[in-house]
């Protein structure tokens, strides 16, 4: 969440570890801040630190909230909270998996906390559910720490956990998924391959006919390059691309951005009546984000969103295809201060 990739002890830039960890006393709380923006902080109060680790590129830290439940914090970045998890969860798995009429095989790329995993079991028409995590580590942290995310995802018949790369598994696999789903983290170091035109290449050429690929695309608000980097690859790779949005308490800074991509544009045309057909027929009950009507609504963007959307789609068409990973940040303009005047002007 921002995938769980996101919190498989990936290494941030440097910029982000310079606020990475922050910690502030007050009497005997301690409180955590959530230090991923550089102009403003928040802070979640720690009541039972459960697991941390400090090295030299990290600071991992797993503590209980009273509000937000069992908190991951990975380099001073809220990963994911037991209170609001369901969200992103539900959001990534059923809204591609509800337009598939009978989705039969599903690909999640990271996702290592298992719910994502969970979602998409849910749904009885899967034989077979594969969950690519390239750190062991990072599923054991859940089955250990906050055990209510996977469930019993892991020991599911139909799941196929494989410990591997999901760059090199995407591009090295024979076989075909009706979904594929990037529970990736945002594109900074090592996670940024995730996110780039050659992965998303492969990831079509690895869906079946009409299948969906979908991923997560941050917060537009505070960063729409991510969004439109995702926008204008997928604009160039499939017939439909379709950016939605969800409203993740956790994930401080607005509605959290997930990106949609198919070659059968009628996915998009199902109704709300439709889908409740599905939802009925799916007999899945007990979700607590997901509805026909959220489902269509979350299509429906703020107009700062769906312009970043309608600007990427039009660069695509002048063949600007570019992922937001593969393009370089511009470095800050270094401005010298300027020397003294040896003598100030007279006044009036």
């Amino acid at each position: 969440m921002l995938s769980y990739i996101r919190a498989s002890f990936i290494v941030l830039s440097q910029d982000a570890r310079l606020y990475a960890g922050a910690f502030r006393e007050n009497s005997m709380d301690r409180w955590v801040e959530e230090t991923f923006h550089p102009h403003w902080k928040v802070g979640l109060k720690a009541d039972k630190v459960l697991h941390e680790v400090k090295t030299e590129h990290q600071h991992l830290v797993i503590f209980t909230n009273a509000t937000w439940g069992t908190v991951l914090m990975l380099d001073g970045v809220c990963q994911l909270t037991t209170s609001d998890e369901f969200v992103y969860h539900e959001m990534m798995a059923h809204v591609p998996l509800f337009q598939l009429e009978k989705p039969k095989r599903v690909l999640v790329v990271g996702g290592g906390d298992g719910g994502v995993l969970r979602e998409v079991l849910k749904h009885p028409s899967v034989d077979k559910a594969t969950l690519c995590e390239i750190d062991r580590t990072v599923v054991d942290t859940a089955l250990k720490y906050y055990p209510s995310i996977p469930g019993k995802a892991f020991d599911d018949s139909r799941s196929d956990v494989v410990i591997a790369d999901g760059l090199k598994y995407v591009a090295d696999t024979k076989e075909k998924f009706d979904c594929i789903i990037v529970d990736s983290s945002e594109p900074i170091g090592p996670s940024a391959v995730l996110h780039t035109r050659e992965f998303f290449t492969d990831c079509k050429r690895a869906l079946t006919d009409g299948g969906i690929l979908v991923t997560q695309n941050g917060l537009p608000f505070l960063f729409p390059e991510h969004l439109a980097g995702t926008t204008r690859v997928f604009a160039s790779l499939f017939k439909r691309v379709a950016p939605y949005m969800c409203t993740q308490p956790c994930y401080f800074g607005g509605p959290f951005a997930l990106n949609w991509a198919s070659d059968d544009k009628n996915h998009l045309k199902l109704d709300v009546k439709e889908l409740a057909k599905r939802l009925k027929k799916r007999e899945i009950e007990g979700l607590k984000y997901w509805t026909p009507a959220a489902h269509g609504a979350a299509f429906a963007l703020p107009a700062y969103a769906q312009n970043v959307v309608d600007q990427a789609v039009a660069a695509a068409a002048k063949g600007d295809d570019r992922a937001y990973a593969e393009i370089k940040p511009k470095k800050a303009a270094i401005v010298k201060a300027q020397p003294a005047a040896k003598k100030a002007p007279a006044k009036g």
